[in-house]
């Protein structure tokens, strides 16, 4: 089973900067790690090549300081890796950043299951999943809590999850190839293993950029990007307030009156 995971390096704070004339996060100075929902697709990646076979493929576009994340999801049981990295790319949207990785998914060919996190801690869009399954026309579950049972002998071959609601979860098969986003209560990623930090440390990751991919320069980056952030800003902080300390027997049907004023 050849598995595909799309994962982003993020900053690793929540001092998040933004360029005022550009719009976008300024990155430089800013520690990075994976994004936190992508470790659980990768652990899931994982478990899956070590119950059916095959192989994982790591795939993110970003700077080449990107790398760092590619060889660290590699040490948590990663095969290959691909990092999409090109000045043309900056500033893309999900839209954009989503044809980048589909076209880098057709050129590997190969797979059965694209697997990500149901979103970036940094933009929490939640989008580009869908917008990878959309380019390459896959069908696709968001918000999988677990994954049943996957028949590879099957025809067509198909996959079963469960797919997280507000109440509950809807059960949900899907022909594979396919692509699923990923919630935390899937799994608990694993720590890296020393042979996978030292084998990791070593792989050759090659760079593809748009001229690999073949994509119109048009409807990438920040000039091809149909979305951008116009405005950026804190919300005021709310003054104000009453607190009402006391017995509750009191303190709770003052409160109760309170309320009633204000309707």
């Amino acid at each position: 089973m050849n598995i595909i995971v799309c994962i982003k390096q993020v900053p690793d704070t929540t001092e998040v900067k933004i360029n005022p004339e550009t719009n976008t996060l300024v990155r430089e100075g800013v520690d990075s790690v994976i994004n936190p929902f992508d470790m659980y697709a990768i652990e899931e990646a994982v478990r899956l090549k070590e119950r059916y076979g095959g192989k994982v493929t790591l795939l993110s576009m970003g700077p080449p300081q990107a790398e760092a994340a590619l060889r660290e999801a590699l040490a948590l049981g990663g095969d290959e890796a691909v990092l999409l990295s090109d000045r043309v790319f900056a500033g893309s949207d999900t839209w954009s950043t989503s044809l980048v990785l589909a076209r880098a998914i057709e050129k590997i060919k190969e797979f059965d299951l694209v697997l990500c996190g149901k979103q970036a801690s940094d933009g929490d869009t939640a989008q580009v999943g869908p917008g990878i399954a959309t380019h390459i026309d896959l069908p696709q579950a968001t918000y999988v809590r677990k994954i049943d049972t996957v028949h590879l002998d099957a025809d067509p071959r198909v996959i079963v999850v469960e797919r997280l609601l507000e109440d509950g979860y809807e059960l949900l098969e899907l022909q594979l190839p396919a692509l699923l986003t990923v919630v935390k209560e899937i799994n608990e990623p694993r720590m890296p293993s020393l042979r996978g930090k030292m084998a990791a440390k070593k792989a050759k990751i090659p760079v593809w950029n748009n001229e690999d991919l073949g994509i119109d320069e048009k409807t990438i980056g920040l000039k091809g990007s149909p979305t951008q952030v116009v405005k950026v800003f804190s919300p005021p902080r709310k003054t104000g307030g009453k607190v009402f300390q006391g017995d509750p027997q009191e303190t709770v049907p003052r409160l109760f009156e309170e309320i009633k004023e204000l309707f």
